[in-house]
């Protein structure tokens, strides 16, 4: 038994600490998955979202300071008895998200390890069986070290696990395992491969039959059944796969932008998934911020899940003049964990990344203004019933008169008419008079 417990006070003690110290790498993500566990979908107790921030990072410590009492031997009974209570209730959460399929990844490893439900669920019942076994033989669980030691280290465990959560809250996580880290490019995790899975799905087909309900099982054909259709379900029978990065975008109010400003070199994006949110000291510091960027010849512009009246007021209160766009809320507390944070973009590649209270740190060497590119001139085609014609001309028309104008951009037929003329046309305008 003895030998058993050992086995188990290890491997317990080692996967708390690496556990926690990867969440403890990110509380504020952390935070964010404990949020959708609150939410109505989930766990239906929205009021404690607001503490979200605070619950994430007092387990995360805890479960370190757990490890290292397991490990090192301190108050045997406490330790034992508090990972029993964690790990039950954890084991009965992962089980509750996995059987309703209400959470896809419970965040147990943060970004670093990504767990379904189910694998998730049965980590946790392998957990539950070693903290037993520890339950049961915690006469066998002796300090490694004498009495002031083992208290010695287990108040520096407890004050490095406190002092690291506190940094990483201040700055940024120390290892970024995300798809937005310096150095990735966020072009190229929005691509799908070529060869990579697809989703399989089943659909259950339902219909009445001669008055009785049945069932037809496709993979999403619809079957040729003679009855009445009464309804279909789905189930997801293999996931497909997802590319890194998702949902991330930059909008304006009618135009979808994302590639024109991944192409850009030396691209300054501040990021606040909630301008009603951001931080008021972060905030008086993008004045300065801007003002570097444009004179050194950077691009920099805003992104925001935030409405126009936000925009506009976050402009005025801070003296800005940033264009801000649109982009997922969710996705873009995954770019920084900062509110506002900065990320330089080159041609999609993130450079540099830091927390508002890092600002100062961000390097901005002058560089070189690129010409802006020259507009392409128009040149307009104007027929009138088929017939060679100019503006002039056309303008002169009676609205009355005309029955129909017809604006031609289609290149197939610009080339067609451009073979004809030695002048280049850009568009053509058809204009059709009614019948005298």
């Amino acid at each position: 038994m003895k030998t058993l417990v050992n086995i188990s006070r290890g491997l317990v003690g080692l996967l708390f600490i690496f556990s926690g110290f990867i969440k403890l790498n990110d509380p504020l993500g952390f935070s964010y998955k404990l949020q959708e566990y609150f939410s109505p979908d989930v766990l239906n107790i929205p009021f404690l979202e607001p503490y979200a921030l605070l619950i994430s990072v007092f387990v995360v410590v805890f479960e370190v300071v757990l490890g290292v009492f397991l490990l090192i031997g301190y108050k045997p009974k406490f330790t034992v008895w508090s990972l029993l209570l964690m790990i039950v209730f954890f084991t009965f959460l992962t089980f509750y998200a996995a059987y309703f399929e209400k959470v896809k990844d419970c965040g147990c490893f943060g970004d670093f390890i990504k767990l379904k439900p189910w694998e998730t669920f049965w980590k946790d019942v392998a957990l539950l069986v070693l903290i037993l076994i520890l339950f049961f033989g915690v006469k066998h669980i002796k300090p490694v070290f004498g009495k002031l030691p083992t208290t010695v280290l287990a108040l520096l465990g407890f004050i490095v696990s406190l002092w690291f959560g506190y940094h990483v809250l201040m700055h940024l996580p120390t290892i970024d395992f995300r798809a937005y880290a310096i150095g990735k490019n966020i072009q190229e995790g929005m691509t799908v491969p070529e060869d990579a899975p697809k989703p399989i799905q089943e659909y259950s087909w339902k219909f009445n039959v001669n008055g009785e309900e049945k069932v037809f099982k496709t993979s999403g054909s619809y079957p040729s059944v003679e009855g009445d259709f009464i309804g279909v379900e789905t189930k997801v029978i293999q996931e497909g796969y997802t590319p890194p990065v998702v949902d991330f975008s930059i909008e304006s109010d009618n135009e979808d932008l994302t590639t024109h400003f991944l192409e850009q070199d030396n691209l300054v994006v501040v990021v606040s998934y909630s301008l009603e949110k951001i931080e008021r000291d972060g905030a008086l510091k993008l004045k300065a911020l801007q003002d570097t960027a444009r004179k050194n010849n950077y691009q920099i512009i805003g992104l925001t899940a935030s409405g126009a009246d936000a925009k506009k007021r976050i402009n005025e209160a801070y003296n800005l003049d940033l264009e801000w766009y649109l982009c997922d809320e969710k996705a873009l507390k995954t770019v920084v964990r900062s509110n506002p944070g900065i990320i330089e973009l080159d041609k999609a590649t993130v450079k540099q990344k830091v927390h508002w209270n890092d600002i100062e740190d961000l390097k901005l060497p002058k560089v070189e203004r690129k010409p802006e590119p020259k507009k392409a001139e128009e040149i307009i085609a104007y027929f009138i019933n088929g017939e060679i014609s100019t503006k002039e001309d056309v303008e002169m028309i009676e609205s009355a008169k005309i029955e129909s104008v017809n604006v031609i951009k289609d290149s197939i037929q610009l080339k067609e008419l451009n073979t004809q003329n030695s002048t280049f046309y850009t568009s053509v305008i058809e204009v059709k008079l009614k019948d005298e």
